[in-house]
């Protein structure tokens, strides 16, 4: 079974406009409401790629149960701890001539609360795969990352971590199966500014050194890039589209990637995660299964 821990859900109030005023009324041309946040981006399209998962979170007020009823309708089982203070937050992603993001804070997470996701965790078992997406809230402890995988450090699970910074580095003692920066954070990790393939590479080895089993880097209009566990180098191109998103592809990459390694093959599984995140690149939503595999021909 594969968990993905969303710490900060979100309601995504995503307008199209033709363009904003600042200090005027504004009319949109459309709006669409999504559910989301890293962990459940990742759960919804594993669901896509027919991989069963169980999205894990912290969800409070009407906004907390709108997300948990919207991701159950999706077909993926939830097991969200329950907030008495405060809303889940609400995005609001205004794409018009330029995309313009507001993102809300979130309700406060105290001890008893992640208590009881610890205890969530350590109920997950040998053979299953944890996925960690994004940044946390203010409210938790900057160390929760590291907590959390050195608790699981005896099981043999897979873990995965999708961070940046010291949310990242700070885990890799721990060994988790699958790292993935895009390239501006993993040169931001190391204070450098990367601008080649080889630059991209000699980092990525950093973190393999430093205990990452797998590191995914993705690269914008450059592809991404694998060095996988037994230390071999993949390079893939980016699939052709018009792109219409931007929001939850590196989510779908994370996606992709996991469904396509289960049998060990990590060519094929950098090809799916590249396909995933194009899928919902060149959408207006998440990646969907047909979508996918047209991209993954390309490739």
């Amino acid at each position: 079974m594969v968990y993905t821990v969303t710490f900060n859900p979100a309601v995504d109030y995503v307008i199209h406009t033709e363009n904003v005023e600042l200090g005027r009324v504004n009319r949109t041309r459309n709006e669409k409401i999504y559910f989301g946040g890293k962990g459940i981006n990742v759960s919804i399209v594993l669901n896509e790629l027919g991989i069963r998962s169980v999205a894990l979170g912290f969800v409070a007020g009407f906004t907390g149960a709108a997300i948990e009823q919207g991701v159950a309708q999706r077909g993926i089982k939830t097991d969200f701890i329950h907030l008495d203070k405060g809303f889940s937050r609400i995005n609001i992603k205004i794409k018009s001539d330029t995309e313009t993001e507001l993102n809300g804070q979130g309700p406060d997470i105290d001890e008893s609360a992640l208590q009881e996701l610890f205890s969530k965790i350590d109920a997950v078992s040998d053979g299953d795969v944890l996925v960690l997406a994004g940044s946390i809230p203010a409210s938790m402890p900057a160390d929760i990352y590291e907590r959390i995988l050195k608790r699981l450090s005896q099981k043999n699970i897979k873990t995965v971590v999708d961070a940046a910074d010291d949310l990242l580095l700070n885990v890799l003692k721990y060994q988790p199966f699958l790292v993935k920066p895009n390239h501006y954070e993993l040169g931001d990790m190391f204070g450098v500014k990367l601008n080649s393939i080889d630059e991209i590479v000699k980092y990525a080895r950093k973190l393999k050194d430093m205990g990452a089993c797998n590191v995914l880097v993705s690269m914008a209009e450059g592809g991404a890039m694998l060095l996988d566990e037994h230390d071999k180098l993949h390079t893939c191109g980016v699939c052709r589209g018009t792109v219409r998103n931007s929001v939850g592809a590196g989510d779908s990459m994370v996606a992709g990637f996991i469904a396509g390694s289960i049998e060990g093959d990590y060519e094929y599984a950098l090809k799916l995660g590249t396909a995933s995140g194009g899928a919902t690149v060149f959408s207006d939503g998440l990646a969907e299964r047909r979508e996918i595999f047209r991209l993954l021909e390309q490739l």
